[in-house]
């Protein structure tokens, strides 16, 4: 593929592991400058950086926790002020927990909401006045299967994934007249690694996709790659889901 995103600055949240790093990767080769979001730990930003920058590419290590407004904001001032614009936000930061309804607290529940939902309005705020000013800036949204099967001791991840949906297709008619594009990409069940000690979730069993195989972050980042460039001008408001066939809608 040609650099068809070159001059253009992406920002990518959770892109020190997995999905997030495969499409900070992804929009490098495209050409874009990549500001690498982790929610904490610097050192799988850098490292993720550092491989861009070793293949020719410009990247920018950033921690911010999405679900602080003012972290966001300032992890937004660092990218305008190093790279003088913003393009393209790619929402990915997630939390997936496992945990019933029943012994769920609010507190709980808010823990993992507030990084997928609000994180995206926090950073889709922040972000607004660059976009605009792109002319041609775009949004991608990370999904999640379950807000489409539904999946036990999932509520709030399900309810905060599905909520993107209605936010994607909310701003996709609000920021039409800014020439800002939006839209949702839903991954299927993925082959990356589960951190140490976490179980597989119950749903997993329930799912078999028609490719016979689990996805791969690079799946998913070519779907996304896809939707920041030109070539997908006339898509906005929707869902693209990347399962393998594991869901068909």
């Amino acid at each position: 593929m040609t650099q068809e995103l070159s001059g253009r600055v992406a920002i990518v949240t959770g892109a020190g592991r997995n999905i997030g790093r495969g499409i900070a990767l992804a929009l490098a080769d495209g050409g874009a400058a990549v500001v690498v979001n982790a929610r904490s730990n610097l050192q799988e930003a850098e490292a993720v950086a550092g491989e861009i920058e070793r293949g020719g590419g410009t990247a920018l290590a950033v921690t911010a926790d999405v679900a602080d407004a003012d972290a966001v904001a300032a992890m937004v001032a660092a990218a305008a002020s190093r790279f003088g614009r913003i393009d393209i936000l790619v929402n990915n930061a997630a939390v997936r927990v496992e945990q019933s309804l029943e012994t769920m607290t609010l507190a709980d529940w808010r823990a993992v909401t507030g990084v997928i939902l609000d994180g995206a309005f926090n950073c889709v705020k922040a972000c607004l006045p660059s976009l605009k000013r792109s002319g041609a800036g775009v949004i991608v949204n990370i999904g999640g299967l379950s807000a489409h099967t539904g999946a036990a001791r999932r509520p709030h991840v399900v309810a905060a994934k599905a909520g993107l949906i209605g936010f994607t297709r909310a701003l996709a008619h609000e920021l039409a007249p800014d020439k800002i594009r939006v839209n949702t990409v839903t991954p299927g069940l993925m082959a990356a690694p589960r951190p140490a000690g976490q179980p597989v979730p119950q749903h997993h069993s329930l799912v078999q996709a028609l490719a016979g195989r689990r996805g791969e972050p690079a799946d998913i980042a070519a779907a996304v790659r896809f939707l920041c460039g030109p070539g997908a001008g006339f898509i906005t408001g929707q869902n693209i889901q990347v399962n393998g066939g594991a869901f068909l809608g």
